[in-house]
C-alpha cells in the first residue's frame, strides 16, 4: 500500500490542507493519506494553541467520510517532542509492507539538517516537497541543502532527486494555498468570517469550544 503522511499542527485544519492532501494523493498514486496532528512540535517553542485532543478532534471530523484520508493520533500516544523521524520508524513497525510518502513543506526542506536523524528520513520514506509562495524551483544538485547534497542525485526524468537508498525526493505541482492557520485564528479573534477557510465541522467544534477567540455557538446535533 502506498501510504501518504501529512503531519502538521493543524491548528486549526482548514480548506488549503485538505486541497494539498487532494493533490498529493493524486499525483503520488496513493491509496490513503493519514494527517497526523504534532502533539508537541519541536520547531514550535510555544506550542500550539489548541490543545492535542482538541487538534485531533477537528482532524478526525474534517477526514470522516472522506474515501482515502485519515487521522492518525500516533504522536499523541509518545511522551516528549514530535519528531518524525520517531513516528516513521514507528509506522513501518506498524506497516511493514507500506511505501510511505512523506509530504513537507519546501520551507521544511530547506531547514531539513536541522530535523533530528535527518538523515535517516530518507531511508525511511519517499520525500514530497510542496512548492510555497516565494521559493524558487530546486531543479539541480547545487540548489539543495548542502548537507543533504552527498546523499541524493538529481534525476531531470521525475523531475527530482534519487536517494542513494533508492527512495525519491519529488515535487508536488499546483500547491499553491493562500489559507493559513494564522489567518484563520486571526480572523476569528477579529470575528471576521471563515466559512470558506475551514470546513463546516470544523467550524462548528471552534465555536462550541470557543477556540482561538470564536464566539460560542452551540452545535444542532
Amino acid at each position: 500500500m502506498k501510504t501518504g503522511i501529512f503531519g502538521g499542527t493543524f491548528d486549526p485544519l482548514h480548506n488549503g490542507h485538505l486541497a494539498i492532501a487532494s493533490h498529493f494523493y493524486h499525483q503520488c498514486g496513493l491509496d490513503r493519506v493519514l494527517f497526523i496532528p504534532a502533539a508537541w512540535p519541536p520547531h514550535k517553542p510555544a506550542g500550539p494553541l489548541a490543545s492535542f485532543p482538541q487538534r485531533l478532534a477537528m482532524t478526525e471530523r474534517a477526514t470522516r467520510g472522506q474515501r482515502a484520508f485519515f487521522t492518525c493520533d500516533i504522536e499523541g500516544q509518545r511522551p516528549g517532542r514530535s519528531y518524525s523521524v520517531d513516528t516513521l520508524n514507528q509506522l513501518r513497525q506498524h506497516y511493514p509492507t507500506d511505501r510511505f510518502y512523506f509530504l513537507i513543506g519546501m520551507d521544511s526542506l530547506l531547514e531539513l539538517d536541522s530535523w533530528k536523524e535527518f538523515r535517516r528520513l530518507p531511508q525511511l520514506c519517499h520525500l514530497v516537497v510542496a512548492q510555497r509562495p516565494g521559493y524558487s524551483a530546486i531543479t539541480g544538485q547545487t540548489e539543495l541543502p548542502v548537507a543533504l547534497q552527498p546523499d541524493f542525485c538529481y534525476d531531470p526524468a521525475l523531475p527530482g532527486f534519487r536517494h542513494k537508498d533508492g527512495n525519491l525526493l519529488i515535487f508536488l505541482k499546483e500547491t499553491d494555498c493562500p489559507i493559513s492557520s494564522t489567518q484563520v485564528r486571526t480572523a476569528l479573534r477579529q470575528h471576521q468570517p471563515v466559512e470558506q477557510l475551514v470546513p463546516a465541522v470544523v467550524l462548528a467544534y471552534i465555536r462550541q469550544h470557543q477556540l482561538y477567540g470564536a464566539d460560542f455557538v452551540k452545535e444542532s446535533h
